[in-house]
């Protein structure tokens, strides 16, 4: 295995560092003669019908603060479970996996592509009901052209995600998934599926109760834009489309973090002149409060999960609430 990132070092040292971290290779991408991995490591609870929440981040390599957002609160949680009795309770209570570095080669390149080219976010086996934005959307045109989607084959580094949540779709109570992106408009989003049509997920009232939930809990802290992808722009290819489109009994939740990194960019315009300034905050301060400003949305995800309270809700609420999320995104 060869390494050369930042993150994916990082990642490996937090694993050596702490033996509470329950670490698996889920897949090994060779590019150039060497092997690079796609790691997972638990935390918490290794019982089986506990909520799972899982932080997903490196999807896109040129993203990168998406890594460094996951891997920040990450090990914040391994420093604070050394004193802190009211985590090492809370943990008792959920699982929560971090797979901070799903495309480690375009982490390596400083590409949004892996090293075949293939946008990892275009790539799984579903297809948009109605036209997308021409390139952006998706397409099978050629490698050298952004957002490709690659041939019928899923990518190593997709199957392997899609397969390790799919299992803990069937070991878990409920499993909350939060992606952690970067790169679109001057606001922080948080979407949810669908990007490939403009038709509400099944049992959707359960995401907008979860935003009920925060925007009461965390008033002040309501910098979050809630939708659906698809009233943004629709997509082939969404790998959270295809998990949720699957049928399975357990309570799931897939959002996408989208940084609005225009608004650094904008307070920064040299930033435009770096490729990577287009998706990441290159001044020390606005990168450190990047790190800063998630975690309180993070924590409350893991404090949701552990109280089960989606999973409670029973069907005359879940009704109510479907009627209220349709009204809010799709009517």
């Amino acid at each position: 295995m060869n390494s050369d990132s930042f993150e994916l070092d990082r990642l490996n040292h937090l694993i050596a560092c702490y033996p509470q971290l329950r670490s698996q290779t889920l897949a090994e991408v060779e590019y150039k003669g060497n092997l690079y991995p796609l790691i997972r490591a638990e935390l918490g609870s290794s019982e089986a019908s506990v909520p799972t929440v899982v932080f997903v981040g490196g999807v896109h390599g040129v993203e990168r603060i998406g890594c460094h957002v996951q891997l920040a609160f990450m090990a914040s949680l391994l420093a604070r479970l050394e004193w802190d009795s009211s985590l090492q309770l809370l943990l008792s209570k959920v699982r929560l996996s971090f797979v901070p570095v799903v495309n480690p080669v375009g982490l390596l390149r400083g590409t949004r592509c892996n090293g075949q080219g293939v946008d990892l976010m275009r790539n799984a086996p579903i297809t948009s009901t109605d036209k997308v934005p021409l390139l952006v959307g998706g397409h099978r045109l050629s490698a050298k052209l952004p957002w490709y989607r690659g041939k019928s084959a899923m990518e190593r580094e997709t199957k392997a995600l899609i397969d390790y949540v799919s299992s803990l779709l069937t070991t878990s109570s409920s499993v909350i998934v939060l992606d952690a992106h970067s790169g679109f408009g001057l606001s922080d989003h948080l979407w949810f599926p669908f990007a490939c049509r403009q038709t509400a997920m099944e049992q959707v009232g359960r995401v907008y109760r979860l935003k009920q939930l925060f925007e009461a809990s965390f008033p002040h802290h309501n910098h979050y834009r809630f939708s659906p992808q698809s009233l943004i722009y629709q997509t082939h290819g969404d790998i959270w489309d295809y998990v949720t489109s699957k049928q399975h009994t357990t309570p799931f939740i897939a959002l996408t973090l989208e940084m609005g990194s225009w608004s650094w960019v904008k307070k920064n315009p040299r930033q435009l002149f770096n490729f990577a300034g287009l998706f990441n905050p290159q001044k020390p301060h606005r990168y450190h409060r990047t790190l800063r400003k998630h975690t309180v949305f993070m924590q409350f995800l893991v404090d949701l999960a552990a109280s089960r309270t989606l999973e409670n809700l029973t069907d005359k609420q879940l009704s109510k609430l479907d009627r209220l999320a349709n009204q809010l995104w799709y009517e």
